[in-house]
């Protein structure tokens, strides 16, 4: 036989809907009694307007509260999702804490999760986010849903087991709990697992088996990678030149007359014109060459 505890009539009691009927009830019994003792019918109207709105705002009010729960509750249900696909990802670590895979997929599961401080740190926050999300949603289901507690079990279950004792650390360091003293007991069943993590400190004694590992340097290469010359920079000065020899004479720069491109070029002397034009000209490009003819001789004078 089912049975309702103080918690889920509390939960009834305080929606609108109930209180509305209640009201209404009571407004009932109101007017039979001013019924019964002959007071005047004029307060019947007032008092019937007065049930009825009372009823309308109640239901509305109940229908608001339903859709806020309603809200919440897949809001959970979204997290609750978001967790476990960070678990079931590839390469991923995170479903080693459900402790429901055995002996020797526990011992693997271990050196990956204390494998590197990556890892680790990242198995902590994991379990944080799950204590959470188990006490918002047991607190969900005592003051709006109380069917919602049975799809948290697996999520209770694996927090119980606490294999590595993370669970027992966040709570220690997040929570300041004890073995003797922690208000997270309540959102288990069996709690005895927990409590004996917290004594033992077992995820510490985790982290100091494996933290040695974490510490090593990686070797370094024999062979360094040779070094590029420095180049030279453009702000250092050039290199001194060499002095050339005294042999050698150069005109001065005064001895060099000025060349100015905007006025015509002066003219040649009339020696060096008529130099130039008896010069022979050389032939163009792919022009045969001509020999000049030659010049006829002078008859010799005969001889007396």
């Amino acid at each position: 036989m089912p049975t309702i505890d103080g918690a889920s009539l509390n939960g009834l009691l305080s929606t609108p809907l109930v209180l509305g009927a209640l009201a209404a009830l009571l407004a009932l019994l109101l007017i039979l009694a001013v019924f019964r003792a002959g007071g005047a019918r004029r307060l019947l109207l007032p008092v019937a307007v007065l049930v009825a709105v009372s009823v309308g705002v109640m239901a509305l009010l109940d229908r608001m509260a339903e859709m806020d729960r309603a809200t919440e509750r897949r809001a959970l249900t979204q997290r609750y999702a978001e967790l476990n696909a960070q678990a079931l990802a590839p390469g991923s670590t995170l479903a080693c804490l459900d402790g429901v895979a055995g002996d020797a997929v526990e011992t693997a599961c271990e050196k990956t999760v204390f494998g590197g401080p990556q890892n680790t740190a990242a198995a902590v926050a994991y379990m944080a986010a799950r204590l959470t999300l188990l006490s918002d949603g047991l607190s969900f289901a005592r003051h709006g849903d109380p069917d919602f507690a049975v799809s948290l079990a697996g999520l209770r279950r694996a927090i119980e087991l606490d294999r590595f004792g993370i669970a027992a650390h966040v709570l220690a360091v997040r929570d300041g709990c004890t073995a003797e003293r922690c208000e997270a007991f309540v959102l288990l069943q069996d709690a005895n697992v927990m409590k004996s993590n917290l004594k033992a400190q077992v995820f510490d004694q985790y982290v100091s088996r494996y933290a040695a590992d974490w510490n090593k340097t990686a070797p370094v290469a024999d062979k360094q990678p040779p070094v590029a010359a420095p180049a030279v920079s453009a702000l250092e000065p050039a290199p001194a030149k060499t002095p050339l020899s005294g042999k050698y004479d150069f005109p001065s720069a005064a001895s060099i007359p000025a060349v100015s491109i905007m006025n015509p070029e002066p003219k040649l002397p009339k020696d060096a014109t008529d130099a130039q034009a008896a010069a022979p000209q050389a032939p163009a490009e792919g022009e045969p060459v001509r020999t000049p003819p030659k010049r006829p001789q002078a008859a010799s004078p005969p001889a007396r």
